[in-house]
């Protein structure tokens, strides 16, 4: 199935605009855990880097993820174009393996120190709610779509694959990184087929022992097959930590400085990389 880009950005930012929505309303209705600084210090820095990845992304790399797609699709190109399935499998499988595809580039991210420089700007924010899920570095941004970029390509994913898959990835990165509490027995159930705010909330510890676990952003069956699932922090939800010891402070959360962070030194304590 050809999905038309218009359409492709249409639904994207209705999805995002709908579930940003739903989550801020959440976060207010029934926080899971009390905030360390305003929202008014962190908000108009973690949006203004959604807006500045989203330009840079359609200007340095304007041919979209649903465009290659559809190339691969015309042209036979990768792998699942060389074998016949019903639409439905396809669409599964291939989102399932990118979404494997994200969970080893974020391990990546960790394992590797320039690459940690980047990323590290996603885990200093002091506090963790939905806007922690817009806080990306437009580096890091362009780096992870060239990877889709190829991964698409390699898949031979359907543009309709791609679509659910990013409506998919935005709406559950959102969802994993608000600050809302399920009950207990909810928690238990989702996690089973996606990440929760709760197991999420554990990679964005303090603690470089819990940071380098719990990769996840979609689904959490790769954190159980490669070993890198931790249920709970060990001083708990309320009494844990989450951000980095660096970069902690109110001027941290300005936009020109979470531009320029991965050109900062740390004191060595907010090394998470493994």
């Amino acid at each position: 199935m050809i999905v038309p880009e218009q359409l492709y950005l249409a639904v994207r930012l209705i999805s995002f605009g709908a579930v940003l929505a739903l989550m801020m309303a959440l976060e207010y209705a029934v926080p899971r855990r009390s905030r360390l600084l305003a929202r008014w210090h962190r908000w108009p820095g973690n949006v203004a880097l959604v807006v500045i990845d989203s330009v840079a992304a359609r200007l340095i790399i304007p041919l979209a993820v649903i465009g290659v797609a559809a190339s691969a699709q015309a042209q036979g190109w990768g792998l699942l174009n060389q074998v016949a399935l019903p639409d439905w499998v396809e669409i599964v499988i291939a989102v399932m393996l990118l979404d494997l595809a994200i969970y080893g580039q974020h391990v990546a991210f960790h394992a590797l120190p320039s690459l940690w420089r980047l990323h590290r700007m996603h885990h200093s924010d002091p506090d963790l709610d939905v806007t922690t899920a817009l806080r990306f570095h437009p580096v890091e941004i362009l780096l992870s779509l060239l990877l889709k970029l190829l991964v698409v390509a390699a898949l031979g994913a359907s543009p309709l694959a791609v679509l659910i898959f990013e409506v998919l990835l935005n709406a559950t990165a959102m969802f994993n990184h608000s600050n809302i509490a399920l009950p207990r027995t909810i928690d238990a159930l989702l996690r089973r087929v996606l990440v929760t705010p709760d197991m999420h909330r554990v990679h964005h510890s303090i603690d470089a022992r819990e940071t380098n676990s719990n990769f996840g952003f979609n689904l959490p069956w790769w954190d159980w097959l490669f070993g890198t699932y931790r249920a709970q922090p060990v001083a708990g939800h309320q009494g844990m930590t989450t951000g980095l010891a660096d970069f902690r402070g109110d001027r941290d959360q300005r936009i020109d400085q979470l531009l320029l962070q991965p050109l900062r030194r740390d004191s060595g304590k907010g090394a998470n990389h493994g």
